[in-house]
């Protein structure tokens, strides 16, 4: 641990909050149809939009017909993707396949398709040697796009419906998808694109370089629009790069700079959604006081990472491995990191995409130590509300605030009343049913892939047997389920037996069971947050009394907290017991 590492810390944190708070501002006036200072430039693009795709969007919706819109959105979205990922060789015409690759199979196609649909960008290949510069633009990149407008809406209108005064209405899905897409992504990507070309990221048509090494071998260099793809899939909190070894690649990101301004871009929406919902409702002290409770978590989580990471593990400090530096003599863990990042530069990279459905990795997640590999489990056992994804962070925290005002409610006897709204059965049923469909998803597959032959052909041969084996299977599923997309890179969906035939069961099962994963977990939540806001929408305000329980103090911050908490551990704690905690406080190394 060094002053250093604890200062880049404290001042991305610090830089954090000062951006999010006004783009949070800014975003509030964008959903609540105002004029903002893009309007002049955005306002004929907006309306060409909607005659090109003849919806009327002023026409308001409730959440069955917003749902409604928002599936048949997603739908062709799959299907454009799948059709374009499957006819790749048949796009050579447009010059942006220089290395003439052929179409992935159709398991792998699936599992892609879905992956990049829901926002997780859970890559079975490596994108260097898989997809051409039109999949990787046409197809992957707008989805990142797209994806993150959808979760951005869905908590747009889950918000309407609290502030929603006796009326079923949550705006448009249409506005809010060509808004969220012109007002708040174009401009922020365009700048953001614009300065990682500035600091060395790579952004161009050309084929393949070819380099000739000292030892007289040669060295296939990957091209393409890498900035484009690069600044979207931060921003989004997409996660999926454009080559396999993804943020840790010096083409997606050079050096510090760019290393702390990626972590930027991938954190600064959903913060600044939290100021957005504090600004809409009227109660700015309510989105700071979540906004407090979030921060907490998330710098508790990475103060425990880079401790862990800077002190290493028994099993190095037994050995005595040199890991960059001698563990325990203050070099820390340095396998699997890179050495222009550093420990901090890169604990903090894997706690920011792994609290959001980013997933994006500048290090190996599966050479951590047995503690600092446990902070990524146990961040997205938290199921995406320490910040979250793009709109599925301020969802899903929502969903939380709203059982934990029950709760509150029940401990001291008072009605529960959420922002003047009485919380009656249907609701906390909508929202314990949103919060735990994840985690259900996620064990259940972990179980399924544990248990079958199939499954188990997935883990990397040299921790088949060992808690890293159960680790890289958990961590794999969970992953997919809170749509994040990093993974203990030993965890693989090409299995090949002997025979290496590319049609085996092991291929098929997990590709075919994490796309399903992936779906279920992204858009049963969803469609559990739009009725949660068709349910409150409905109801009238009542006026705040002496029995009305207080959102937007400490105490509230403590309560949110720990059911969080007890949540994510009643629900995870004993499988973590058995992958990254028995590892750590053993010798295991896997």
């Amino acid at each position: 641990m060094t002053l250093l590492g604890w200062a880049t810390i404290a001042i991305f944190a610090l830089v954090l909050t000062a951006l999010a708070y006004p783009l949070g501002r800014y975003m509030a006036r964008v959903y609540q149809g105002e004029r903002v200072f893009l309007t002049p430039i955005l306002q004929w693009p907006e309306s060409f939009i909607y005659r090109v795709i003849r919806v009327d969007h002023k026409q308001q919706q409730d959440w069955k017909a917003y749902a409604r819109s928002l599936i048949v959105f997603s739908l062709a979205g799959w299907l454009l993707l799948y059709f374009i990922l499957r006819t790749q060789t048949l796009w050579n015409f447009t010059g942006l396949n220089p290395e003439h690759f052929h179409s992935a199979p159709w398991n792998v196609t699936f599992n892609t398709v879905s992956s990049f649909l829901s926002n997780t960008n859970w890559q079975y290949y490596s994108g260097e040697t898989t997809m051409s510069y039109f999949s990787q633009m046409a197809g992957l990149t707008v989805q990142n796009w797209l994806s993150a407008g959808i979760g951005v809406v869905v908590a747009v209108a889950l918000v309407r419906g609290i502030v929603g005064r006796s009326g079923r209405s949550l705006g448009n899905f249409w506005q809010d998808i060509v808004r969220t897409t012109l007002y708040i992504l174009a401009p922020i990507s365009v700048i953001g694109a614009i300065v990682l070309i500035s600091q060395g990221v790579i952004d161009n048509f050309a084929s393949y370089l070819t380099a000739h090494t000292v030892t007289g071998l040669t060295q296939t260099i990957g091209m393409g629009p890498v900035a484009s793809q690069e600044v979207i899939k931060e921003l989004g909190t997409n996660g999926g790069g454009f080559f396999n070894t993804n943020s840790a690649h010096p083409f997606e990101n050079p050096d510090g700079f760019t290393n702390f301004f990626e972590m930027l871009l991938v954190l600064v929406i959903p913060a600044a959604l939290i100021f957005m919902y504090g600004k809409m409702t009227g109660n700015r002290r309510q989105g700071i006081a979540i906004y407090g409770a979030v921060m907490l978590m998330f710098l508790g989580a990475v103060a425990v990472a880079y401790i862990a990471e800077a002190h290493g593990s028994p099993a190095q400090h037994a050995a005595g491995l040199h890991t960059g530096a001698i563990a325990g003599s203050g070099g820390g863990n340095m396998e699997g990191k890179e050495q222009r990042f550093g420990i901090a530069g890169s604990a903090l990279f894997d706690v920011i995409t792994t609290v959001t459905s980013c997933g994006a990795v500048n290090s190996a997640i599966e050479s951590y130590t047995g503690i600092g590999g446990a902070v990524p489990f146990a961040n997205l056992s938290a199921s995406e509300v320490i910040f979250g994804g793009v709109g599925t962070g301020l969802y899903s925290i929502l969903l939380y605030v709203l059982l934990a005002v029950f709760i509150g409610g029940l401990m001291v006897g008072r009605t529960p009343e959420w922002l003047g709204k009485k919380l009656e059965a249907r609701e906390i049923k909508l929202a314990g049913l949103g919060i735990l469909i994840t985690p259900l998803a996620a064990l259940f597959c972990t179980a399924m892939a544990t248990a079958t032959s199939a499954g188990r052909a997935s883990i990397s041969k040299v921790a088949a047997g060992g808690p890293q084996g159960f680790s890289e299977t958990f961590y794999a599923y969970l992953s997919q389920a809170n749509n994040n997309g990093s993974a203990f890179a030993g965890y693989t969906g090409l299995v090949q037996p002997a025979a290496g035939n590319l049609g085996s069961h092991g291929i098929s099962f997990a590709d075919l069971l994490g796309g399903v994963d992936m779906l279920f977990a992204r858009y049963a939540p969803i469609l559990f947050a739009l009725a949660v806001a068709g349910a409150l929408a409905g109801k009238k305000v009542s006026p705040v009394g002496l029995g009305t329980m207080r959102t937007d103090n400490p105490t509230f911050v403590v309560l949110l907290i720990g059911v969080i908490v007890i949540v994510g551990a009643l629900t995870f704690f004993p499988a973590l017991l058995l992958g990254p905690i028995v590892q750590g406080l053993t010798g295991h190394l896997y």
